[in-house]
């Protein structure tokens, strides 16, 4: 039985011992975990930007605090005797200073610092010219300027400095220099107002801004430009292609230069347009010049959804399978449903026998396996249940149904009466699939205290301290202003940086999903990093594999933001902390002012009527009430989640459940639905909305825990070091099985 633990306000664990807890997991490319960057000046090589000086840092803990919060305890480290974490402690606070217009005091800690501080030397000047500004003083505010340029003139920070300084030959240095660069791209936006008919301004920002507002209506400008070249026509087709207008981007891929990816990408999107002829002939081209490409498989595949019937199909499929492996899954799924169609029963069998045998590896082959379990295990034969999941989460890791296929065995073998096989399928999912809803369901079923249904909001797990991860990309200038809390021009530097942003490696895209956090950007940062799982390359899986094996990864995708109003709001309701930014997580990807259809508002999405109804029960007068300030929110959106654990006995199950569906809905399914087992509660809740987002806020909680919790996090690495075996039958495996006609519908 878990251990309940006493509800106590949430414990941040300091010291160098949990620092390294947390920043010891980090990983990514090569470069990571060796000594990258040597800060200091003259003749002291003591490198600073490692994993273990990090763990040591006084200051980086503080960067996630507040200005006044910090304000004492930087002045004191400012104080002490020279090393980096003094450079790093005056930079910090005179930064706070700065914001406040207090620029003689923040001179005073700038004064000589650009001579210790190397890594970050430029900016020191900058600041100190940004403190003259503030005074008055313009002339030694551009000799500041003016020094940065001549001293580090190559370097992205001299972007900075030739847009400060503002005049038009240093605008055009810029532009010239360093198309990469933001503020750049506000020189070039500038221009553009005043004569839009500039084409190599507009491809700057087609090659470096795409991903900028405001970039459409120029690339609607510039395509009618009679002078672009293949390469201009192939940047400005990505950039369409990345801002979802697929028709644009078909005709600017038609006139780039003909690679399998861009005369696929010409062929869908005009398919996507309804231009079905002409997908055609693009999709025929690709096979005719590019036949081995891993877009000849994709095209096929299209090809065979623009034929007239299933008949003229299968010709385009069988290509399919014979040629490609990684497309022969979805090949055979289609070829099996025309043929069940045409009621060649004894063909579609095969082409799912197929399925399983030689191309098990599929997703498609782990769907079908998991399809037929389902409706096995629903007519109560357990046995055949097993047999046909069981081979999922071995054959198919990387599938999302890896890990529910394994917990649903051992629940089956549970069931069988065969306890050992069922302790051994849990144990393989928390070690194999730690990040998985499925994965705290099956902890919870070993007896791990991690939290049950019924016991988790009362939980207070003890927290790690907060510390940023080292940027797996970039300079050493960049990865010293991100751990530093310079968000702005952390921006600006990697920005510069970052100049493969169309064909991104798993480092650079990771670094990207870093920064967009940083800058609160969280819809943003969440999703790059996330589409990493995305990539083909085998290389490229590899390195995202072992970057996903790493705790920064899982923080990136699980950030904790508006910690202290979270921690706040959950003591003052006796709710789990990590509960709360779950469902914050899950309702508004941690968006301040993002409203639905039906006006659920803000960060845990509060109904107006519904803070309204709550206002006076907590004595507050709800004119005075914005949804959208976080903290007004979250005092509401608690209170609410509260309330909906009373109801249910403290079940967060139907408290979540509830949060998504309404009362109304839950009493109901209590009614109809399986109760003795919570697990089959959930499987059986007949709004799919509602039973994903249970998995996902529950799915987010286990995270939030195994990530940030120090003791959650040693128990899963406990088995995740163990090399454990599925249990799987000895006797036949649907590998020889017959599938029948039923299983392929």
């Amino acid at each position: 039985m878990l251990k309940k633990l006493q509800k106590k306000q949430i414990s941040l664990i300091a010291g160098a011992g949990i620092c390294a807890f947390l920043v010891g997991a980090m990983v990514s490319a090569p470069q990571i975990g060796k000594n990258l960057g040597r800060l200091f000046g003259g003749n002291n090589q003591e490198a600073v930007i490692s994993e273990a000086n990090i763990a040591k840092s006084v200051v980086l803990p503080l960067v996630n605090q507040p200005p006044e919060t910090r304000a004492a305890q930087l002045a004191q480290i400012a104080k002490g005797s020279s090393s980096i974490e003094q450079y790093r402690a005056r930079y910090l606070l005179a930064d706070d200073l700065l914001v406040k217009d207090r620029a003689k005091e923040a001179l005073d800690l700038l004064d000589g610092l650009e001579n210790d501080y190397q890594a970050l030397k430029p900016y020191v000047l900058l600041q100190q010219a940004r403190a003259y500004s503030i005074l008055g003083e313009n002339g030694k505010a551009s000799d500041k300027r003016q020094a940065v340029v001549k001293e580090y003139g190559e370097q992205p920070v001299a972007a900075k400095a030739l847009y400060l300084i503002g005049v038009e030959e240093y605008q055009d240095r810029a532009i010239a220099e360093f198309p990469s660069h933001p503020l750049t791209w506000e020189i070039i936006r500038g221009r553009l107002r005043n004569n839009p008919n500039q084409p190599e301004l507009q491809l700057i920002l087609a090659k470096y801004a795409f991903e900028q507002p405001g970039i459409v209506p120029v690339l609607n400008q510039l395509v009618n430009e009679p002078t672009l070249k293949p390469e201009d026509w192939e940047v400005i087709g990505n950039a369409y292609w990345e801002n979802k207008e697929f028709g644009k981007a078909a005709t600017a891929y038609g006139n780039a230069t003909p690679t399998a990816k861009n005369i696929y990408r010409n062929g869908r999107g005009l398919q996507l347009s309804g231009e079905r002829e002409k997908a055609t002939l693009a999709y025929q081209q690709l096979l005719s010049e590019f036949p081995q490409e891993r877009e000849a498989g994709k095209a096929l595949l299209r090809l065979a959804e623009l034929t007239r019937t299933g008949s003229q199909s299968l010709p385009y499929l069988d290509q399919v399978i014979a040629n490609f492996p990684e497309q022969a899954g979805e090949a055979l799924i289609k070829k099996a449903k025309i043929l069940q169609s045409q009621s060649n029963n004894s063909g579609a069998r095969d082409a799912l026998k197929l399925l399983i045998t030689k191309f098990a590896n599929t997703e498609e082959a782990a769907e079908y396996r998991w399809k037929v379990a389902q409706q096995k295990a629903k007519a109560g034969d357990y046995e055949a249940a097993w047999e046909w999941a069981g081979p999922v989460p071995v054959k198919n890791p990387t599938s999302i149904l890896a890990p529910r296929a394994g917990f649903w065995v051992g629940k089956w073998l549970t069931k069988l009466g065969k306890e050992a096989e069922a302790k051994q399928a849990y144990e393989y999912v928390v070690s194999n699939f730690p990040y998985s809803y499925y994965s705290w369901r099956s902890a919870v079923t070993l007896g791990l205290d991690v939290g049950d249904f019924n016991t988790l909001r009362n939980m207070s797990p003890e927290m790690v301290d907060r510390v940023r991860p080292i940027p797996p990309a970039g300079s050493d200038t960049f990865k010293e202003l991100y751990l530093l809390g310079q968000e702005r021009d952390a921006w600006l530097q990697w920005e510069t940086e970052f100049q493969n942003k169309a064909q991104p490696t798993v480092a650079e895209q990771f670094t990207e999903g870093l920064m967009q956090l940083a800058r609160e950007n969280y819809v943003g940062g969440i999703s790059i990093v996330a589409k990493l799982e995305d990539r083909e390359d085998p290389e490229e899986k590899a390195a995202y594999q072992e970057l996903s094996k790493k705790n920064m990864y899982w923080q990136a995708r699980y950030p904790f933001p508006y910690f202290d109003l979270i921690s706040k709001w959950s003591q003052e309701r006796n709710l789990n902390p990590f509960l709360v930014v779950s469902l914050i997580r899950q309702e508004s990807r941690f968006q301040e002012k993002i409203k639905s259809i039906a006006n659920a508002t803000g960060l845990m999405q509060v109904l107006p009527s519904t803070a309204e109804w709550i206002a006076p029960q907590i004595d507050v007068d709800y004119t005075d009430t914005d949804l959208t300030d976080p903290n007004d929110n979250i005092m509401y959106g608690t209170w609410y989640l509260d309330s909906t654990h009373k109801q249910y006995e403290n079940s967060s199950l139907l408290a979540v459940a509830s949060y998504n569906a309404g009362p109304g809905n839950v009493s109901k399914w209590l009614k109809t639905l399986p109760i003795a087992d919570p697990d089959e509660f959930v499987e059986a809740i007949p709004f799919p909305e509602t039973k994903n987002y249970v998995r996902q806020v529950l799915g987010n909680y286990w995270n939030y825990l195994r990530i940030y919790n120090p003791q959650t996090s040693k128990l899963v690495g406990q088995y995740s070091t163990q090399q454990l075996q599925f249990p799987l039958q000895q006797q036949q495996t649907p590998a020889t099985a017959k599938p029948t006609p039923t299983d392929s519908q």
